[in-house]
This record gives C-alpha cells, sequence and structure tokens, in this order.
C-alpha cells in the first residue's frame, strides 16, 4: 500500500502522524511510504531522518494527498483539505465528527474510509489511541488553567498551591476518565484543594482509592455541580462520551453563580464541549471571556508539546495502521472488532452510531456494505 504523511496545517499543530521509525515499520512490511517535506519538523524530525527510514519525499502536500492510497495524520483535515478527499481513500487519523458536521459531509459526500482513532477500542475495552492524548491534556489543563488564572491574562489571581497562612485555590473537575485523572495527578501535587465529580460508583471508588483524603470524590450531579462551582477558581471540563458529542453540564447561567476571574478549561471541546459556553480556540488565540469567566478551549491542547505527544500517539496507533496496510481496509476491520468500531464513514454512509445520533443522520454498520466478495465470509472477532 502507498501510505502517505501530511503535515498538520491546523493552528499551531506541531505533531505529526509517523515517525521515522514508524515509516521505517511500515516499509519493513511491503508498503511505500511518501512524505510531505518538512512534516515532521514541528516533533524534531528532519526529511534526511524519513529518508533513511525508507521515505521518499515529496515537495507539497497536494501531491501526498493525490498518490496515497492511505493518509495517516494526527487532526481532522480542515476545510482547505477537503479539496483532497475521494472516493475510497482511507483516512486514519481523529476525526472527532459528533462535533463537526461539515467535515462529515464532506467524508460522506466524497465517499471516504475513514477510521478515528478516538472510537478504536482495545481489546480490554479502553480507549488505546486516545488514551496518550487525554493523558498529556489532562495534564495540561491545571498548567494552562494555573497560567490563566494569573491577573495579567485576565484572572482573579489565585496561586493554585497557596502559601502557609493563605488559602488554596480550589479545582472543579467534572469527569474521572483519563482526562479527569490525570488533570486530578497534576492538581493533588500542586497542593491544590481538588474534588473531581462522576456518574460511576465504580470509577468515584477507584479515585478515592488512589487519591484518598487529598481529593474529594462526588456524584456527578446538577445541584452537586453548582454548588461545587460557587467556590471554584480552575473548573476543568473532562467528560467523554465516546465517539458521540459531550453533555452540558455547566450552562451559560451557571456562570453567575462562579468568581469573576476563575478559569474554565473545557477539555472536551473537540466533542463539543460541556461548559454550554465553550467554543473552539487555538493556541495562537487560547482564551475568552464569558460574564467575568475565563475560558480557555484550545482545541488541540496536546500539540503544544508535540515531541511528547507525537511519540505517544504513534506508540498506539501504528499497530492497526500496519494491519490496514497488509490486509486492506476491509479485511483488517472485520478481523479486528476492537478496529472496526474506528470505522466512521464507508462508501458515503454514517457507520458510527454516535455520530448519526450526534448529527441525526441514518446509521448503517459498515460489515453490511462492505462489498469485496472476498471479505464477504469474515467475521468481526
Amino acid at each position: 500500500m502507498i501510505v502517505g504523511l501530511v503535515k498538520e496545517i491546523k493552528n499551531n499543530e506541531f505533531r505529526v502522524g509517523l515517525t521515522p521509525n514508524c515509516v521505517k515499520a511500515y516499509v519493513q512490511d511491503g508498503n511505500q511510504v511518501i512524505v510531505e517535506t518538512n512534516a515532521g519538523t514541528g516533533s524534531g524530525f528532519t526529511d534526511e531522518e524519513y529518508i533513511a527510514a525508507g521515505a521518499n519525499i515529496y515537495p507539497d502536500a497536494a501531491s501526498v494527498w493525490n498518490s496515497a492510497q492511505m493518509i495517516v495524520k494526527v487532526k481532522e483535515p480542515i476545510s482547505s483539505e477537503y479539496q483532497y478527499l475521494r472516493k475510497d481513500l482511507i483516512l486514519y487519523t481523529y476525526l472527532h465528527l459528533a462535533a463537526d458536521a461539515p467535515l462529515t459531509e464532506a467524508l460522506l459526500k466524497n465517499e471516504v474510509k475513514s477510521i478515528a482513532y478516538e472510537t478504536i477500542v482495545g481489546p480490554k475495552g479502553g480507549l488505546p489511541c486516545l488514551q496518550p492524548m487525554s493523558e498529556i491534556a489532562g495534564r495540561l489543563s491545571i498548567q494552562e488553567g494555573a497560567k490563566y488564572l494569573e491577573k495579567t491574562f485576565g484572572g482573579c489571581g489565585v496561586l493554585l498551591s497557596g502559601v502557609p497562612g493563605v488559602k488554596k485555590g480550589k479545582i472543579v473537575i467534572l469527569g474521572g476518565g483519563n482526562v479527569g485523572t490525570n488533570a486530578c495527578k497534576i492538581a493533588v501535587g500542586m497542593g491544590a484543594d481538588v474534588s473531581i465529580l462522576d456518574v460511576s460508583a465504580s470509577r468515584l471508588a477507584y479515585l478515592d482509592d488512589i487519591f484518598g483524603s487529598r481529593v474529594q470524590t462526588l456524584y456527578s450531579t446538577g445541584p452537586n455541580i453548582q454548588a461545587e462551582l460557587a467556590d471554584a477558581d480552575l473548573v476543568i471540563g473532562a467528560v467523554l462520551l465516546p465517539g458521540r458529542a459531550a453533555p452540558k453540564l455547566v450552562k451559560k447561567e451557571d456562570l453567575k453563580m462562579m468568581k469573576k476571574g476563575a478559569v474554565v478549561v473545557d477539555v472536551a471541546v473537540d466533542q463539543g464541549g460541556c461548559i454550554e459556553t465553550t467554543h473552539a480556540t487555538t493556541h495562537e488565540d487560547p482564551i475568552f471571556e464569558v460574564d467575568g469567566i475565563v475560558h480557555y478551549c484550545v482545541a488541540n491542547m496536546p500539540g503544544a508539546v508535540p515531541r511528547t505527544s507525537t511519540l505517544a500517539l504513534t506508540s498506539t496507533t501504528l499497530g492497526h495502521g500496519l494491519s490496514i496496510a497488509r490486509n486492506g481496509f476491509e479485511k483488517a476491520a472485520l478481523l479486528d472488532a476492537g478496529l472496526y468500531q474506528g470505522v466512521n464513514t464507508y462508501a458515503g454512509r454514517c457507520t458510527y452510531a454516535g455520530v448519526a445520533e450526534a448529527l441525526n443522520l441514518d446509521f448503517t454498520e459498515a460489515r453490511e456494505i462492505m462489498d469485496n466478495a472476498s471479505y464477504t465470509s469474515l467475521k468481526v472477532s
């Protein structure tokens, strides 16, 4: 298979979909890899390293998109890249389609075979290709929140750790999954006053077990959220419903009960955000204010630490990518139940239920329309 790697062009996105070591693995497996020049420089990888790994360097993105059978990326295509979408192109990347109707429409119209990292399921459950970025975003959320609490950025001027004789800053974390747990680790390490809310009793028990008396665990109910907001200096939105739009846990009117200069970091922004007033921002212009509350809603937070993020991400995406290149899209998906869950669009149909529900589209099981006769006897394992 001809595997293509293009440079990410989303605002201040410095990650890259394949490292030179990944390229070497694809080439050793019998594939051809074509790389847009300077695709990896943001993560510290040079064209020379890709060439040494066996890649061919192409002069621009168009030539890679038009020549590759499979494009491996980090972030979803933005509008200027829609022109490269075509029938039967395999797109392997983060997509977050439930919050992106225009991209979904473009993928369906052009009959792209798309697999979303964020909906691939691991052998024991979980979301292995999303997990490393969730860990990084969770840790960054406290770091960024602490910065924007500074008065120079419009924050209320609270130091989260406090100092002897002065009350610590209060952090409220909505969601106890990978993002919330990693946010909690950094928040506890800073010495802040931390509350974490979740709907799962078992998850709260787990969090209570690992953090003990250093955090307050609470059931995520409307009254509990509102009570915590009143005292919060920093609120972290860490809710995830895999492949679906995030629920709005904090309404616009709830902001009025918060302290002026408090900060909201909505990590769920890729899925539409769990704060009603959220809209996506960029690293270039990361914050905005609503009713005196500073909002940080950068949609590609891990892009701020691209070296770490790229190495973490590609370690989880490489195996599935090699399977697609080795077996073909249909066979790879039908032989691996976890990878099959990553199929979001196929043959012009929406094949992920959460996306169909969020965007009011018809849902079709991908296996029903995978029409190559050689695959009809395969079962999802």
